[in-house]
Parts: C-alpha cells; structure tokens; sequence
C-alpha cells in the first residue's frame, strides 16, 4: 500500500509541541483489509525519540481511527447498494461505477500517497487525506443523483489513497522495535472489530436512518482522527525520498478507467462494438505505457519491475490478484441476493457477513504461528482452495432457506480460507523483496489486492447481464437490461420469470469467482518456492 521508503537508514522526524524534549540523534473489495498492511508497518524505519506512551497511545488511535474509515466505507456501501439503487433510480451499470469509482482512485494512487508521505511528511499527508475524504463522505451523503454520487466517490477514494498509507507509515514511525508488535496487534484486533462490525452498522443505518447516513458517518470519525493526528501525532518523513512518479501513476489510472469503462459498457452495448474495443484498447496501451515507464525509471519508479524478478514476488502478486478478484466480485453480488432473493433487510445481510468477518479478522491474528509451523507454500495453498469451496457453495444454495443451513456454512469457509492465506502471503511479500525493499513490496500488494477487485467489480458486470439475457429468453439486449435493472433495483414490475433469470445468474457467477480463488491456491503450489529451498537461499 505505502511506497514506505526502502532506504531504511536516516528517518527524519520531528515534533512540534512542547513539552516533550525530543532529542533526535538520526534523521490494512467489499470489507476486505488489504494483506500486506502489517508489512507496511513493520518495515518503515522508527525514530529515535523520547516520546511518552500518552503520545504514542493517542497516536495509534488516530491511525486506527483513520484507516478505519477507508475499511468502513467499503463494507457499509456493499450492504447499501440496493437501496442506494432504488432511491436514486440507477441502472445495473451506474451502482458498478459507485463502488469502481472508489476502488479505480484508491487503486492508482495509493502507491503515490505512500511516497508523498515519505516525501512530505506522513502526519501532514494523513490529515490532508482525512480532510480530502470528509469533504467528499458529506458530498456523498447529500448527492442528489447518481453521477455526483460516483464523483465524490472518486474524490473519497483520492482521500483514501493518501489517508491510508499515510496512517500505516504514522504507526510505523511512533513505535520502536520493541513495541511495534504490541501496537501492530492492538491495529489489528481494531481493524478486525472493524470489518466485523462495519456490514452490520450499514445494514442498521441503511433500515433506520438512510443510505446517505452511512457517508456522514464519516464526518465524527474524521474529526477525530484529524484532531488526534494533529494534537499528538509526530511528523516523519524520509529526506531521500524520491520524487513522485506522476506519470506512472497518470498512466495506470487511465488504463484502468478504460478498460473498467469498456467491460461496463459490454452489456448495453456488446463485445463488438467499436467504442467497447477501442476503450479495452486505449486501456492495454496505458497499461503497457505504465510498464515502459516504471522500466524507465528503475528505482525511482512508484513500482519498480526489479522486484519481479524474485518467483516468490510474481506468484503472491498473482494470487493476490485472482484471490481478491474472486472475493471483490463475490462480496458485490452476494448482498443483491441476499436482500432481492432470500427477502434479507439491509441489518440482516450485514449480519450474514459477520461470521466471515469475524474469523477473517481474528482468525489471522493466529494463524501466521500455523504458517511457522507448516510453511507458507503450504497454507497459500490450503487457503485459497478453502476460499473457493465455499463461494462454490454459494453457486448452488437456495437463499431463500434458512440461513444457518444455507448461507452461513460458506462464510465459514470463505473466512478460514482467508484467515488461513493472509499471514503467510504478507511474510511471503517481504521475504522475497528482502528487508530493504520490504515496505515497497507490501504496498505494490495492496495495490493488486484493490486493482482486483476494480476488475471483479467491472468484469463479473458484463458476465453477469449476459446470464441474465441467456436465461430471460424472448427479449432484446435492451429489454433484458431493462429487466435486470427492475430486479436488482427492488422495484415493482419484476416478473417471476425475471426473477428466476436473476438466481441463476447470481448462480452461475459464483462459480467464476470461485474458480479464480482454486487458481490462486493451484498458483500457490506450483509457482511458490517450497520453504526447504527458501531456507537454503
């Protein structure tokens, strides 16, 4: 996520309250944490200073307080979407754009905001992007149509780019060797709290209060953390660090948006038309310019291509992709089926997450002492496998039957194949990168964590109305539209044969998904170095 410097030597920092006599003697798709945040943490350098645990503490909280938001966002609009569509009369196409505006932003520029914050200073970015993000959290909340609402999206997911890696930096930064781990623990039980809570807060706000509630959320949660950050946070920042890499990332964002336009526009338009082919096009050509332009720039690159040269690099990347592909897609979709088909309140589908939540969260906590014990080849295996299983049992459910015999056994299983997969992925990123480009690696990660599940998002649209139309026989593309848009909408005037067509689409989704996370554990086995070898290099 942070493109935390891989300089570890010679950290700036300073502190501009008094009282504290610093004497410096060196210069976390849908409500999935991203798997290398720890990573981000440990590897950026702490400073040398005599900071009291009151500063320390109070800090922690302001970078949990932060980098919570981005984690709520995500989880809270998932459950919101088929509310947000029917208030606001948005087709299938237009609710893709209110979650791939977020993700497309966050995506390109989240290696960015982590070398601003090296560059300029990670308490000073933090606050920036919190500032970013709650202008655009109360844009959101008050948007009166769906395009202003996919516009501070867009802004909220800028905000987020810079707010995030800037909090992990912060935290890396305030708490030495000897008590990052006890810091880093107490992040992640918050954010496991977090993740677990947050479906089931905006499913409650969602049937309470309003879809819109779930945006000016934000708005406490941002004072807070501006204020702790500002009040008792330290400024640090890496005096070598390098220049930003503008151009890279201008060339991804726009080869993202082209082709997550294009697949968007599949379903209206078709695989063949000239506008759909020229959008896949120009974004392979920006995606390739992003590629000749990080190979141009070597070590000043925001992702610099090196890094691939290690095997254990490329696969964890690779599994990452299809891993959290299949969890961006599945999470999108499943609450539609949940609220549409088994007749779940917006409450009620965020508590159908929660057991999932909860041993993904918790789970992973102890789970890297099993990856010690069993290597990591092994569990980045077992763990993905485990994953598709049970979003293959969701292919072949009926919603509609009681949820502890339907639903709850697949979350289950997708929670442990996640808990299982995250701990041994993270230390697998950072072996292979070495200590020195450990903080580089981790945020090159978590940006492929996002950028999958942008492309889940994107990809499984087009897929998905094509099941529909195959299954709604009798109708034009636009009519077939027109239906899909009534069902996923909850609007009256969806017929039963609609209605049908719509489960075996969600049906038959699921199992694309699901054969990208048995991908990712086949990857794992194949491409991963046994730890054995590992061992001997």
């Amino acid at each position: 996520m942070a493109a935390t410097t891989n300089r570890l030597p010679m950290v700036y920092a300073k502190c501009t309250l008094a009282g504290d006599n610093l004497h410096l003697e060196r210069p976390m798709v849908g409500f999935i944490r991203a798997p290398c945040e720890a990573g981000v943490i440990k590897a950026t350098p702490a400073f040398d200073a005599a900071l009291s645990q009151r500063r320390k503490w109070l800090t922690l909280i302001a970078t949990i307080v932060g980098s919570s938001m981005a984690l709520l966002d995500g989880s809270v609009v998932n459950i919101a979407l088929p509310a947000i569509q029917q208030a606001l009369h948005a087709d299938a196409t237009a609710t893709q754009w209110i979650v791939n505006a977020y993700l497309l932003l966050l995506g390109a520029f989240v290696l960015i905001g982590g070398s601003a914050a090296d560059l300029y200073g990670r308490r000073r970015v933090f606050v920036l992007g919190v500032a970013v993000f709650i202008v655009a959290s109360i844009a959101c909340g008050l948007s009166p149509n769906n395009v202003v609402l996919v516009v501070s999206r867009a802004v909220q997911g800028l905000g987020a780019a810079m707010l995030v890696p800037a909090s992990l930096a912060m935290l890396g930064a305030t708490f030495g060797e000897q008590e990052r781990s006890q810091a880093i623990g107490i992040w992640a039980g918050a954010a496991a709290l977090m993740m677990a809570a947050g479906p089931l807060l905006g499913g409650w706000l969602v049937d309470q209060v309003s879809w819109r509630a779930i945006f000016l959320l934000n708005v406490p949660l941002a004072v807070a953390a501006a204020g702790l950050a500002l009040r008792f946070g330290c400024e640090s920042k890496d005096p070598r660090a390098n220049q930003l890499d503008w151009s890279g990332a201008a060339s991804v964002a726009i080869g993202l948006a082209a082709i997550t336009w294009g697949l968007s526009a599949i379903p209206a338009a078709g695989f063949q038309d000239k506008t759909v082919l020229a959008a896949l096009g120009v974004g392979s050509a920006f995606l390739t310019s992003f590629i000749v332009i990080e190979a141009h720039l070597h070590k000043q690159a925001m992702m610099p291509l090196s890094l691939y040269r290690s095997r254990n690099f490329a696969a964890t990347n690779a599994l990452t992709l299809l891993l959290y592909f299949a969890l961006g897609g599945a999470l999108y979709y499943l609450p539609f089926g949940l609220i549409r088909l088994g007749s779940y309140s917006a409450t009620q589908a965020g508590a159908a997450l929660l057991p999932s939540a909860l041993i993904m969260g918790f789970g992973s906590l102890f789970a890297g002492t099993i990856a010690d014990r069993l290597g990591a080849r092994l569990l980045l295996t077992v763990g993905p496998i485990a994953a598709s299983c049970g979003l293959a049992m969701l292919a072949f459910i009926d919603l509609r039957q009681s949820y502890w015999v339907g639903v709850f056994p697949s979350m289950l299983l997708l929670g442990a194949g996640m808990a299982i997969t995250v701990p041994p992925l993270t230390s697998t990123v950072m072996g292979a990168a070495g200590k020195s480009h450990a903080g580089i690696a981790s945020g090159v990660n978590n940006a492929v964590a996002r950028v999958a599940g942008l492309l889940a998002v994107a990809a499984l649209g087009a897929v998905f109305s094509d099941a529909f139309s195959h299954h709604l026989t009798g109708t034009t593309p636009a009519q077939a539209i027109e239906a899909l848009n009534f069902v996923m909408s909850g609007r009256r005037g969806a017929n039963a044969e609609a209605i049908a067509a719509f489960e075996r689409a969600l049906h038959a989704i699921m199992l694309v998904p699901a054969s990208c996370a048995a991908l990712a554990g086949l990857a794992g086995w194949i491409w991963i170095e046994p730890d054995s070898i590992r061992a001997s290099n």
